[in-house]
């Protein structure tokens, strides 16, 4: 089998292009790329100062002073690398990645339809989308490649071995090309320093003595890289557009245009057996204003939801999850069942879209400037057989409560419905994630990461919006408080509500002492949180801060400024040790006063010196 001929497109020194590149370099800057602490990487700059490949870093800098060093990251190599493939396939298709900065393709076709000049052709095409490259033709991936480094470093861009003479054109290079650096070693020792003089050797005599490795890159070095090229298969489109001339000014005009594009996407993707799980809705106006949004569907999207999206976004709906701080309701919202609520949100946020909302709350249908183009781009697909519906059902949502709930978006808004996700946080309150109906759940902030002083599982079902103050009093009838310790004044006996409403504890369990941002006078945080079962089947989650701090009592302070409070439960939350595992399943402490088994006697005596005046307590959540 004779070898293919190749086409090898090289960017010189592309670890450092690329990390150049996304960290905001100029082109011309002395640049060199570290991994494990040398040099892997330079840059033409780097070089002109002696700057070279392996050095240590001090050394580096000590030639060239100036040396901008960043460190060595293959995805960012991959992911800056992925434009450039893409323009290459803009003229021929059929591109293998050999590694990212370096890639071959078939010269056959290309020269067919572009003649014998589209390497200069391929060439300029680069450099006018920025891209820097050096092209090397010759039969087979590796000679190819050795036609583009020989072009390097002779300054020339562009370099070709004639047909059939590739192993001519190989013979005066070194073993060293073939990098395999334990054959190379032995080849040296055995006098052998060309490719030459190791091509020249008999085939059969190099099995016995090297092996298969050493047949192979035998072959290379007479110029007989028969292997083919792993081209990629460019995806197909899937995107559709409509464009608008006279732009439309009004939302429902667009939702009407937009239909047909719609159905036209849905049917594209079934031709291919593929639903649409995440749909990217880019909208440009007159004014040149780029509005880019992402949905996504917890089944797959259908031409009437592709319709409603491109509305939604055109109301100035938004699709992030909603701070906790921004979500009202009366009473509280549900968290620990994590069930789908409506929140009373107007469906705009600013992000982008263009109409706010009407006197009444509901979404404008006028725009502030004509839309010319929508773009409707399926982000995520998968096979339709992913989505059918199994022998007992499937996990997805029913369709009539996606109906209902869609609904309610489109005449709301789309934050209008919102589903809870437990979130990571010491507060109740932080613990909440509010994300719009059908995008993707995902908590605002990682739940496996240690978050000092929250409570112990389970979470509370509902968080009120606005803590409810209370008094806790004890068996004197005084108001329970804590000081800097952690130590309770007393025990805990009555949760007083109101002058109606009073709930004899049954029992408790705390303090978990939080101490936030102490370093920060304006958003400095102490309280404590405790939770609390009463004797009617109610159980709360209930917050307490201290009054004014005495210094009665030295120690206590200079404990409470390093630690906040003392001891620590074993799960790695802060309490004062007379921690249950949760309420209402256990009680640390019971109505009688007596510490149960396993609590510390310090926190039942009222003896201690008070380091706080006149606490306050508050609900800040319940459990149903």
């Amino acid at each position: 089998m004779n070898a293919v001929r190749t086409i090898v497109v090289w960017f010189p020194d592309w670890p450092v292009t690329a990390a150049g590149r996304d960290a905001g370099q100029p082109p011309d800057a002395p640049l060199a790329v570290l991994d494990k602490g040398q040099i892997f990487a330079c840059s033409h700059a780097a070089r002109a100062h002696g700057v070279r490949r392996g050095l240590r870093v001090r050394e580096a800098q000590a030639r060239c002073p100036d040396l901008v060093t960043l460190a060595y990251d293959p995805a960012v190599d991959a992911r800056e690398f992925e434009p450039v493939v893409a323009a290459i396939e803009a003229l021929a298709p059929g591109v293998e990645v050999i590694r990212p900065g370096r890639c071959a393709l078939a010269a056959k076709g290309p020269s067919r339809y572009y003649g014998d000049t589209f390497g200069q052709i391929l060439r300029t095409h680069l450099e006018e989308a920025g891209h820097s490259c050096v092209i090397g033709i010759a039969d087979g991936p590796f000679a190819a490649e050795q036609a583009a480094r020989l072009a390097e470093r002779s300054g020339e861009r562009e370099l070709a071995f004639p047909p059939g003479e590739s192993a001519r054109c190989l013979a005066s290079l070194p073993v060293d090309t073939l990098d395999r650096p334990e054959l190379v070693d032995l080849l040296r020792r055995l006098g052998i320093r060309t490719l030459g003089a190791f091509a020249a050797l008999p085939a059969r005599q190099v099995l016995a003595r090297f092996g298969n490795d050493g047949v192979a890159a035998h072959r290379l070095a007479a110029g007989r890289d028969d292997r083919p090229l792993a081209t990629r298969r460019p995806p197909p489109e899937l995107a559709t557009d409509a464009a608008f001339e006279p732009p439309v000014e009004r939302v429902d005009q667009v939702a009407f245009a937009i239909r047909g594009t719609a159905e036209r996407l849905v049917a594209g993707l079934a031709e291919r057996d593929l639903v649409c799980t995440c749909l990217r809705v880019e909208i440009d106006t007159e004014r040149d204003e780029p509005r880019s949004r992402q949905w996504r569907h917890p089944r797959w999207f259908s031409a009437a939801d592709v319709v409603d999206r491109v509305r939604w976004q055109l109301q100035g709906t938004s699709t992030r999850a909603s701070d906790t701080s921004a979500a009202t309701s009366v009473g509280g919202t549900s968290v620990g069942g994590g069930s789908t609520g409506a929140t009373g949100s107007d469906g705009s946020d600013g992000s982008s879209g263009s109409g706010g909302g009407s006197g009444d709350g509901r979404p404008t249908e006028e725009l502030t400037s004509g839309v010319v183009r929508v773009r409707l781009i399926p982000d995520d697909v998968a096979p339709t057989g992913a989505y059918q519906d199994g022998l007992w059902g499937d996990q997805a949502p029913d369709e009539r409560i996606h109906r209902a709930f869609t609904r309610v978006q489109s005449q709301l808004g789309h934050e209008a419905v919102v589903t809870v996700v437990l979130s990571g946080g010491r507060a109740p309150a932080e613990r909440m994630t509010l994300v719009p109906w059908g995008d993707d759940i995902a908590p605002a902030r990682p739940t496996g990461q240690p978050w000092p002083g929250h409570l112990p599982p389970p979470a509370p079902t509902t968080v009120l919006a606005t803590p409810e103050p209370v008094r806790v009093l004890g068996a004197t009838g005084h108001l329970v408080e804590i000081s800097e310790r952690g130590a309770l004044s007393e025990d805990c006996r009555l949760l007083e509500r109101d002058s109606s409403d009073n709930s004899v504890i049954t029992g408790w369990a705390g303090p978990w002492p939080v101490d936030e941002r102490w370093w920060d006078p304006v958003a400095a945080s102490r309280c404590a949180r405790f939770q609390v079962a009463c004797a009617d089947g109610r159980a709360f989650v209930l917050r307490y801060e201290a009054g004014t701090r005495s210094t009665a009592d030295p120690l206590a302070n200079s404990i409470s400024s390093v630690s906040g409070f003392n001891g620590h439960s074993p799960d790695g939350t802060t309490s004062s040790g007379n921690n249950a595992s949760s309420i209402p399943d256990a009680d640390a402490r019971s109505s009688t006063g007596k510490p149960s088994a396993g609590t510390s006697a310090r926190g039942t005596t009222a003896s201690h010196v008070q380091d706080a005046e006149t606490g306050r307590w508050w609900i800040e959540a319940c459990y149903d």
